[in-house]
């Protein structure tokens, strides 16, 4: 079908042939890239015998893209070019990326397939809350949700009782979402005297953007009494529907028709056992405009074994467990503030909002966590208060191998953002 159905069916060896076919031609696109045609004058198609030998070729990071910066890395012609995108920028400088009509085509494909495979239907009301433009979170679900037939709404993202309005009022069936703001839209229902469970139609929520603990899509679901589906993407590969949950929701499937995914120890750079963690590093398949060999992405992830029992045989991998350049140091400890995530939803009193700060008062590091709870007013039983703080140290000691001061604030009391949640400020390199 239109949205590549056909290559839900394909069996692992079918897969692993369509790779390596696959992966010598991106090499001879690759080659017409200025950034890419020395590194890989060493090469041949011929030398791609199996999908493991993509690790002869050479791996690209973001620091790459932004030398390359605006066309090295290039591979059609300028007037082949329909549309360019920014990455969003937040751990740099941002950079572009380049689509042909085809890889918009197939990009739509892509995340139409994964919509599919949670259960998604022409007779849903799909509404599109995360951002259009530069940003690629929009636009790719966009597109899919029409190819599939939905009748689509694309409102962005923001203004929380606008959103709320058009669930309302369209019977809004699907939601396209960024996990922390989905906690604001409960909040300001909350807030409204609005039962999400009773006032709106909400059956299907794809969360992305953002990591996110399993905790976090329960209390998602819970508000919402639908379904959340992890959808992975990034904007050098185009954006959502790299990966994307079935029906299942135990790991994210690879759409590896269109990609190869390797996951590395990211010191040594070589492969790790299934089940272990590792960097995700991706090489498109099918990209025109701008092939990618071997980029690494940053984020933690780790290898799912066995078959899915949707029938798919495409690889799956866990959600996103961190990422190797946002990991912090802390006193010698390594830290990912998804691991912070974890232990505080742990707690039925803590609520939707939390912030890491970081500073280093006497030349030693001291991480603060502030938390907001869940109930107005229990700030006021001041035991219950301090016997919840000291729960709550304990339980991030745990998890973290690290002491940690924490703060207890009233729901609300923490800045909110209605886009990309801000959860950590280092300020342990500003001059006093």
């Amino acid at each position: 079908m239109a949205y590549g159905d056909d290559a839900v069916t394909l069996s692992r060896d079918e897969i692993d042939a369509l790779q390596v076919q696959a992966l010598r031609e991106t090499l001879e696109r690759a080659r017409r890239a200025p950034a890419y045609a020395d590194r890989l004058s060493d090469i041949s198609p011929n030398d791609i015998r199996g999908p493991e030998d993509v690790r002869r070729l050479p791996l690209t990071g973001k620091d790459d893209l932004r030398a390359g910066m605006p066309w090295g890395f290039l591979a059609a012609p300028r007037r082949d070019v329909v549309r360019m995108h920014y990455s969003s920028g937040t751990t740099g400088l941002a950079t572009a990326v380049f689509h042909t009509r085809g890889d918009l085509e197939r990009w739509a494909q892509c995340v139409a397939r994964g919509m599919l495979a949670a259960g998604v239907t022409e007779d849903d009301v799909f509404q599109n809350m995360m951002g259009y433009g530069l940003f690629t979170g929009g636009l790719g679900f966009h597109y899919a949700g029409e190819l599939i037939g939905c009748m689509t709404i694309p409102a962005g993202s923001g203004n929380t009782e606008r959103q709320i309005h058009l669930m309302q009022g369209f019977g809004s069936s699907v939601l396209h979402i960024i996990p922390s703001y989905a906690l604001r839209v409960l909040h300001v229902c909350e807030g409204e005297g609005i039962d999400p469970h009773a006032d709106l139609s909400v059956r299907v929520i794809f969360v992305g953007g953002e990591p996110h603990s399993e905790q976090l899509r329960r209390r998602i679901e819970d508000g919402f009494g639908a379904k959340v589906y992890n959808c992975y993407g990034l904007s050098e590969m185009c954006g959502p529907g790299v990966a994307m949950e079935c029906a299942q929701q135990h790991g994210l499937h690879v759409c590896e028709d269109h990609y190869l995914a390797e996951v590395l120890d990211p010191e040594t750079l070589e492969p790790v056992p299934p089940g272990e963690l590792g960097e995700l590093v991706l090489t498109t398949l099918c990209r025109e405009a701008m092939p990618l060999l071997r980029y690494r992405t940053r984020d933690i992830v780790h290898v799912i074994e066995g078959e899915c029992p949707c029938g798919s045989r495409h690889a799956r991998i866990s959600r996103i467990e961190g990422r190797s350049d946002d990991m912090l140091v802390v006193r010698g400890v390594n830290v990912y503030p998804l691991q912070v995530e974890r232990a505080l939803l742990d707690f039925d009193e803590v609520g939707r909002n939390y912030v890491i700060t970081l500073d280093r008062p006497a030349d030693l590091d001291r991480m603060t966590v502030a938390v907001e709870l869940a109930q107005a007013g229990f700030a006021d039983e001041m035991r219950r208060l301090n016997a919840l703080r000291e729960r709550i140290c304990r339980r991030l000691r745990s998890e973290l191998d690290l002491g940690v001061e924490v703060e207890l604030h009233e729901p609300g009391a923490l800045p909110v953002s209605e886009g990309k949640a801000v959860r950590v400020i280092d300020r342990r390199n500003q001059e006093t």
